[in-house]
């Protein structure tokens, strides 16, 4: 039997007392801040939104509406149901409701790890725009243990909660440095003069191979449900939210250009210069958006084309919608040094990349791991018998 256990049998034995939200807080709203107000009377006070980057956070202003330790949590939009504790002196926008304690039952921290669980499970998901109002949160159900068990679950959850911060944290500045550490060495790599006493060649894109894009498919030959992956701009080196037909596919495949395995895609508007290593698997792209020399490799190594694709400068035209075009990629010049050093570098570069990819794709997993052992406890603790 842990502490928490020996609390509840000897505190509660018949089980805990559960209460309304709203008997215990009261509940009400913030109000509209616009832009035009929030940088006409910057400040030291925060306001507060429905976002949830920066802790929520939309400016400061020189004024306050609250001042004390309260709850507020999101009442519209992705995000409806998320709680946060707030102290000291700050504002909230209309999308935001406020939670004070008229209790000395309950204490805010815990109510805060409760709601947590609780308050996404009410969020009403009608008409596309997900939304928590004050008459759905004051329905909600609080247990009330005694003050000493809440303030063992809290000291729980609280060192568990700053143990999953401390990791991420580690992490993150992990990745950062092996991120930079990559970057130096490759631009150091991929700058040349001389190598070896050898001079590179300076060429154009167009001397690589030709510049290729798939055959145009139209909207009304999509669909959202199955068949090959169609990769749009927007998707590009991300999951495809669109697929066209097998058959359609295979005939454009075989009849129009198409990348070959270990070629370059290249994106060509939106994030311009994104370069994906073609895998070979089923897959379509949008044309003229995502573009790829044809390359038989004797010249330039496609490995070595990704990586200079990261540090290269792009000549890109167009007024507000930016575009590289064709034009421009082919009179582009690249330094190629000779094939052998090309593999040397690409040799060096992959091990870099590969440091760094191993953290990327591990530092999501591993954090996923401490949430979860994070939420199991915390569920654990905030179950309770009820009190019939």
């Amino acid at each position: 039997m842990n502490k928490i256990e020996q609390m509840l049998q000897e505190l509660c034995p018949n089980g805990v007392e559960y209460k309304k939200l709203s008997d215990i807080c009261s509940l009400s709203r913030g109000k509209v801040y616009s832009k035009t107000y929030l940088s006409e009377n910057i400040g030291d006070y925060p306001v507060y939104s429905s976002q949830t980057a920066n802790n929520g956070e939309l400016g400061k202003i020189s004024t306050y509406d609250y001042d004390g330790e309260f709850l507020t949590w999101t009442t519209d939009g992705a995000y409806a149901g998320t709680i946060f504790h707030r102290k000291g002196k700050f504002s909230i926008t209309n999308v935001c409701g406020l939670i004070s304690l008229k209790s000395k039952d309950v204490l805010i921290r815990f109510l805060y790890y409760w709601l947590g669980i609780e308050a996404p499970k009410h969020v009403y998901q009608g008409m596309g725009n997900p939304k928590l109002m004050s008459n759905q949160m004051e329905h909600i159900e609080i247990p009330v243990p005694p003050l000493p068990i809440q303030e063992e679950i809290i000291r729980i959850l609280d060192h568990f909660t700053e143990l999953t911060a401390s990791l991420q944290a580690e992490l993150q500045a992990e990745l950062q440095a092996r991120q930079e550490q990559y970057e130096y060495y490759r631009n150091k790599l991929l700058t040349f003069t001389k190598i070896e006493g050898q001079s590179v060649t300076w060429i154009k894109m167009s001397e690589i191979g030709e510049i290729c894009m798939c055959k145009r498919i139209m909207k009304h030959q999509t669909n959202v449900m199955a068949g090959t992956p169609f990769y749009k701009i927007g998707t590009f080196g991300k999951k495809a939210d669109a697929y066209i037909a097998n058959e359609l596919y295979e005939e454009y495949k075989k009849n129009y250009s198409f990348p070959r395995k270990g070629e370059i895609l290249l994106s060509a508007s939106g994030t311009i210069g994104k370069a994906i290593i073609y895998d070979g698997e089923p897959a379509y792209f949008q044309d003229s958006n995502i573009i790829w020399i044809s390359n038989d490799e004797s010249k330039v190594l496609n490995k070595f084309l990704y990586y200079y694709y990261q540090i290269a400068e792009w000549k890109t035209e167009g007024g507000t919608i930016k575009r590289l075009y064709n034009a421009n990629l082919a009179k582009m010049k690249i330094a190629v040094p000779t094939v052998s050093e090309q593999h040397r570098i690409v040799a060096i570069l992959d091990k870099f990349e590969a440091l760094v990819n191993d953290l990327s794709q591990g530092l999501p997993a591993e954090i996923a791991a401490v949430q979860e052992q994070y939420e199991y406890y915390r569920n654990k603790l905030l179950t309770f018998n009820r009190l019939n």
